[in-house]
């Protein structure tokens, strides 16, 4: 599939904001919140389009792809890795898409940012993800876990340096 990358818009953010995944992924549900909405368009995020026009996913990259609390475990301290994250429409997610979808994301990163070394955060019960990105080249390097009043999480933090072959 041919994808096109583009800053996020208005109206991709407010669509992205409706997706709604099944549990254990509604972590990642916008509700259509407005602090989301306005997140999606803080200039780290980008709209992931198929060729029939339709949003399919988005990227983010910076600090919007890192989980804050995992600054306190320095998940982050290498500042010459740039964080990425992404999302596929719900419907999209298990369909075998994503190797490709990833790979679209890590190419534009690397031609936009100029950056061959690359980190993602990714909660810990996502075995589909974390066998993608493992899959993709992804070494886990820390974990740590962010505590809430009602439960906690644990997420882990994986680093690919990209060969010249790439």
């Amino acid at each position: 599939m041919h994808y096109t990358i583009k800053e996020m818009s208005k109206n991709h953010s407010v669509d992205i904001s409706t997706w709604t995944y099944k549990e254990p992924y509604n972590i990642y549900n916008g509700n259509r919140n407005e602090e989301f909405i306005e997140e999606l368009l803080n200039g780290s995020y980008f709209s992931v389009i198929d060729e029939k026009y339709k949003i399919v996913g988005f990227y983010c990259f910076g600090n919007a792809a890192q989980v804050p609390i995992g600054k306190q475990y320095q998940a982050y301290d290498d500042i010459n890795f740039l964080d990425i994250g992404l999302g596929m429409r719900p419907d999209l997610c298990g369909s075998g898409e994503g190797y490709d979808f990833f790979l679209e994301g890590i190419r534009f990163a690397e031609n936009k940012f100029l950056s061959k070394k690359f980190r993602l955060t990714v909660a810990s019960f996502n075995k589909r993800a974390i066998r993608l990105y493992e899959r993709i080249g992804f070494k886990k390097t820390v974990t740590f876990e962010r505590k809430n009043l009602d439960d906690s999480m644990i997420f882990l933090v994986m680093e690919m340096i990209l060969k010249d072959y790439f």
